[in-house]
């Protein structure tokens, strides 16, 4: 099982191993001018450090000669300071290289997880999401900013160390050479395996993140059902999994480590007593001797460079294949040919020769559910200026119905239209600015509350919030906040209850003043007083808006001016309350059993 795994774990690495280093360098485009400042910088310090062999030779050389050294030994000095302050301007060039790289991905990744279709979020985990735009665009950071210019900087010091050492001894290059040799493949054979490890870490990272997500979103649940002891197993299994990976990673790592400090100790012992023995019988300078044996040292720097910059670059790889996925996700398709309709208008606006919302034929399946359509050839009209309720069994297909009508999703066959024009050819910010929709779950966002209500129309006034708040039955709650609208209402809308966050959202999309409100399951935690509010409240805005209800109280829908009957996707029934309770069928036989025993009122009253 364990062998499986890694197997897994490599392929994973070798599908990872085919980004290409262009594609991190195109990520560092707009830091260009800063990237190759950085990398002359690299280039001239390691030409520096190049030379201060060479000066310890004369050093050596005019001591032996007797002649005078301290101008020598000033440029040595001169080399050094220059070396750290190449250095610490380079440091600070890598830094800002770094932070620029970071911003610009997750600009772009920011902007793009927006803009994704409804679909798409469902592929991923919001933690993971989260931990890609975080820790991922981190590690390429490294990659980027660090790793390229000092690999630069290494393979120029290595380069030049060999040439030189080549000028002062060939023999002696030739046993060096051959003792390196084992680092190269050490570090050759532990690559892939590195980076399947750093894969591996990466993504129990990003599970952690997804499980913590999950389950603090939902932590009233979570001890209520008193599962804390269940969710911390999980989550501590993500933990160690993450904790096994990075040992891996950590134990592949030390491998090389060790196997390059031997090579060039070994090194280092040879040259010694080959040098040793040519200095004592004449045939070698002590000076030559020293500055050989400088450049070796020079040569464990840059390796040691070379290898740690490999193990970046391949965690930056692994996690742009990561961020690279978010990259590659299609967004929503927002171009339309229609011309636009007046949205946001104080009063009733004009009116349109077509019927607010049209469905003709529409059938809709969800992705990865082809075979099992929620919608099948629906059709129906909704006049402007009314109140139409839809009802059904759960899983009828009404919510799915007004996610296809915001163009959250955008119908297989048929047609959804909006005043007469279809929304797959409409631009999708009007179709957006059309609709007010109140979704099942009435989020509430982080914030104030005066925040919440203006989410959808931030230029509102205080008349108008006040308004709004009127309507909604929300005045006294506001008055009753410490600090009034600008109170916080937690995340996700904690601090208030579940019918204030219902009429709060409501609220937020009556300020919104959209041509078409969408309400959804809108008054599930009313109580019998705040929902009769609300109803009067839809009634009233029917005036100036077309309203969409999907519900399940009687209350809220039996004063509709149409109601529609869902059942497995289709229109099986329509008309008023009355009229189809008179007729029977599954609306009378919901009404009796589901809708609330104001539907056995009614029939205790006509019986």
């Amino acid at each position: 099982m364990k062998a499986h795994t890694e197997q897994g774990q490599e392929a994973d690495a070798a599908e990872v191993a085919k980004v290409p280093l262009r594609q991190l360098l195109a990520h560092a485009r707009p830091q260009a001018p800063a990237l190759v400042t950085a990398s002359l910088l690299s280039c001239v310090a390691a030409v520096v450090a190049l030379a201060q062999p060479l000066v310890v030779k004369k050093v050596f050389t005019d001591l032996s000669d007797a002649r005078p050294v301290t101008a020598t030994v000033l440029v040595i000095v001169g080399l050094f300071l220059a070396e750290a302050l190449l250095g610490s301007v380079q440091s600070y060039l890598l830094g800002r290289i770094g932070e620029g790289v970071v911003m610009n991905l997750r600009t772009t990744l920011v902007g793009r997880l927006l803009r994704w279709p409804a679909a798409t979020y469902a592929r991923h985990r919001s933690g993971d999401l989260i931990s890609r735009v975080s820790a991922d665009t981190t590690a390429v950071r490294g990659a980027l900013a660090s790793s390229l210019t000092e690999t630069l900087a290494g393979v120029l010091t290595f380069t030049g160390s060999l040439v030189l050492m080549l000028v002062l001894d060939p023999l002696m290059l030739g046993l060096t050479l051959g003792c390196l040799l084992v680092s190269f493949l050490a570090v050759f054979a532990v690559s892939l395996r590195i980076m399947a490890a750093t894969v591996e870490a990466q993504r129990s990272v990003g599970r952690i993140g997804a499980g913590l997500e999950r389950v603090l979103r939902a932590i009233r649940t979570v001890k209520l059902s008193g599962a804390e002891d269940r969710e911390e197993k999980a989550l501590v299994a993500d933990v160690r999994a993450a904790h096994r990976a990075g040992l891996r990673q950590a134990k592949l790592e030390a491998l090389v480590h060790p196997v390059t400090a031997v090579s060039v100790q070994g090194a280092l012992v040879l040259v010694l007593g080959i040098g040793g023995a040519r200095v004592a019988d004449g045939t070698m300078a002590l000076g030559e001797l020293i500055a050989f044996l400088l450049y070796l040292l020079y040569l464990a720097v840059p390796m040691a460079t070379l290898f740690s910059s490999v193990t970046d670059l391949q965690a930056g790889r692994a996690a742009l294949s990561r961020v690279q996925e978010l990259l590659d996700e299609p967004l929503e398709r927002t171009n339309g040919t229609t011309a636009p309709a007046a949205t946001g208008t104080t009063g009733r606006p004009p009116s349109s020769a077509a019927p607010a919302m049209a469905l003709d034929g529409v059938t809709f399946a969800y992705p990865g559910r082809e075979g099992h359509p929620a919608l099948r050839d629906l059709s129906f009209t909704v006049p402007e200026f009314s109140r139409t309720a839809l009802v059904g069994p759960s899983g009828a297909g009404k919510s799915t119905v007004l996610s296809l009508i915001s163009r959250m999703y955008d119908a297989d066959r048929g047609a959804v239209r909006l005043l007469g024009r279809d929304v797959a050819d409409m631009p999708l910010k009007e179709v957006r600015d059309l609709i007010g929709q109140v979704e099942q779950e009435s989020p509430v966002l982080a914030g104030t509350l005066r925040s919440n209500l203006v989410y959808a129309r931030p230029d509102a006034t205080d008349a108008e919030i006040a308004d709004v708040l009127e309507r909604t039955n929300l005045t006294a709650f506001a008055e009753s906040l410490p600090d009034g609208l600008d109170t916080e209402v937690g995340d996700g809308g904690i601090l208030v209850s579940g019918g204030q966050r219902q009429r709060i959202a409501i609220a937020r999309m009556l300020l919104k003043r959209p041509r078409i409100l969408l309400l959804d399951e809108v008054t599930s935690q009313m109580d019998a007083e705040n929902e009769r509010l609300l109803n009067a409240t839809l009634k009233e805005a029917a005036a100036t808006c077309t309203v969409l209800v999907v519900a399940h109280r009687l209350s809220t829908i039996q004063d509709a001016d149409q109601i529609l009957v869902l059942d497995g996707g289709r229109v099986t029934a329509s008309g008023t309350h009355a009229r189809l309770m008179g007729e029977g069928g599954l609306y009378a036989h919901l009404a009796r059993t589901q809708l609330l025993p104001a539907a056995r009122e009614e029939d205790a009253r006509t019986s």
